[in-house]
């Protein structure tokens, strides 16, 4: 087999995926280039560029003599136009594989974000590129972020039926840089965590790490979105890989307190307040 030693492109690189995937390819013994819009030092195997996905800046130089891409880079509107920007480059400079990471529900939920996921995989099929496309469930950083915030309110809004399947960034990023290094795939089975969670759950956990109490009050989630949440359109209960970390065991680690939801957990009977 002969083994390249061409860099392999990451863009993503330095956000809450990426910074847990480069390491692993430069463990693999694989030299990285890092795709970002800010420059920094380059080194130790880690080759930064800078360049605009969606505003279709640098992108060709960013291509040049890759043969490998993991696209991880991602943010609330524009992801279409950034991966079809970062397509038509790769494909022009001759990229053999191109593995990009999206989100459980794209194919299912009415959201504009989710459309945006769903036409940059299109995208990526339709490129003409050998591609790898992993959808995975909602990071338990995300999770935390939800909670931190809301538990600074008098009283936590509760989306009723809304439930999630929290996966931890690292397994997503051991699961990607193993497809970033094998063959083309297309699309493998979605990857989330081990446990599925109502939101009050969740806020529970967060609060009994914290030692807080907070009322919680039930809210409905209105329209389209509301009905698909409900219905667990979100979820991949059927047929996924399913990650070994759950959010208790990344709530002990980040918040440094043994944390539980449940029966036994004091913060599981913080008062719910029905609405008027």
């Amino acid at each position: 087999m002969t083994v390249t030693t061409a860099p392999i492109l990451v863009t993503g690189g330095t956000g809450t995926l990426g910074r847990h995937v480069v390491p692993l390819l430069r463990e693999a013994g694989r030299t990285v280039r890092v795709l970002s819009r800010h420059g920094r030092e380059s080194g130790d195997g880690i080759a930064y560029v800078t360049a605009d996905l969606f505003r279709d800046e640098g992108i060709e130089a960013a291509v040049d003599g890759v043969e490998i891409v993991l696209h991880l880079a991602g943010g609330p509107k524009g992801d279409d136009v950034a991966t079809e920007n970062l397509v038509r480059a790769a494909s022009a400079a001759g990229v053999k594989h191109l593995v990009y990471v999206s989100v459980i529900g794209s194919d299912t939920l009415p959201l504009a974000w989710l459309r945006s996921k769903l036409n940059a995989e299109r995208a990526i099929a339709g490129s003409g590129i050998p591609w790898t496309t992993l959808r995975a469930a909602q990071f338990h950083d995300l999770a935390l972020t939800v909670v931190e915030k809301t538990a600074k309110l008098p009283v936590i809004p509760v989306p009723g039926g809304l439930r999630l399947q929290p996966v931890d960034a690292r397994e997503v990023a051991a699961r990607l840089v193993h497809l970033t290094l094998g063959e083309p795939a297309g699309l493998v089975p979605d990857l989330a965590g081990p446990k599925v969670y109502g939101i009050a759950e969740l806020s529970r956990g967060y609060l009994k790490a914290r030692g807080k109490q907070r009322l919680m009050m039930p809210v409905r989630m209105p329209g389209k979105a509301g009905r698909a949440y409900r219905a667990g359109e979100n979820l991949s209960l059927d047929g996924a890989d399913v990650g070994r970390r759950t959010w208790e065991d990344f709530l002990t680690e980040r918040v440094g307190r043994p944390a539980c939801t449940g029966e036994g957990n004091p913060a599981a009977h913080t008062e719910t307040r029905s609405n008027p």
